[in-house]
């Protein structure tokens, strides 16, 4: 359960994961944060935006992709991050952490401001080349979910569906979260059909990502 594709050789495994490494392994920096459609950089390099329910752990793999324990604010408090984050990897591509959507205790308004701008910069971002929507391996998928999977077919939105805290299931339970991911990916003609498991607490998965990642990257 690692998404790479099956029809790939272990050569071509190899060398995507070593370039996935060696991309991660250079410096990665917070550079800006928008809380409004206006205030968003212009757009420059490519960008892989990271997309979830509030709590479902964006900031945690972040961290974990680029090996840096605080580059991205982890908070206990769901739906605290409530804009765009910007992060320059190298020089070479950008990393997006986008707000959490479906915290219920969030007043309507609040809801809508800060979704707002997430949707707004899904539907018009031209250098966004895929949004990575993180699902908690944990539980069921949710409502504001699958809400998330439609808007991102009509905006024509190329998405990739990443299990997160996989450490915290058991194999048959996350078998069977892995097998309705892959089915939720049929269903959506914006879904990458590779589902990829991951775990921040113990790096499964992690290379794996960073090879998905690294294809979109401008060479160095």
């Amino acid at each position: 359960m690692t998404g790479l594709a099956d029809t790939r050789d272990e050569a071509e495994r190899a060398a995507l994961i070593e370039a996935g490494r060696l991309l991660f392994a250079r410096p990665c920096a917070f550079f800006h944060a928008a809380q409004k459609t206006d205030q968003l950089p212009p757009p420059g390099l490519p960008e892989i935006a990271f997309c979830g329910r509030s709590n479902v752990g964006k900031s945690s793999l972040i961290n974990a992709l680029t090996g840096q324990k605080a580059l991205a604010r982890v908070s206990q408090t769901p739906g605290r991050t409530r804009q765009l984050n910007f992060f320059d990897l190298a020089g070479r591509l950008v990393l997006v952490d986008l707000p959490g959507y479906g915290y219920a205790k969030a007043s309507k308004d609040m809801q809508r401001d800060w979704q707002g701008v997430m949707f707004d910069y899904l539907r018009g971002r031209p250098n966004l080349m895929r949004v990575m929507l993180l699902l908690d391996a944990r539980i069921e998928t949710k409502s504001a979910d699958r809400a998330a999977m439609a808007l991102l077919d009509a905006a024509a939105v190329a998405f990739q569906i990443v299990l997160t805290k996989a450490d915290d299931v058991g194999p048959q339970k996350l078998a069977a979260r892995f097998a309705e991911a892959e089915a939720l990916a049929r269903g959506h003609t914006a879904a990458h059909p590779l589902v990829l498991v991951t775990s921040s607490a113990t790096g499964l998965g992690i290379p794996e990502l960073r090879a998905e990642i690294a294809g979109f990257a401008q060479p160095g």
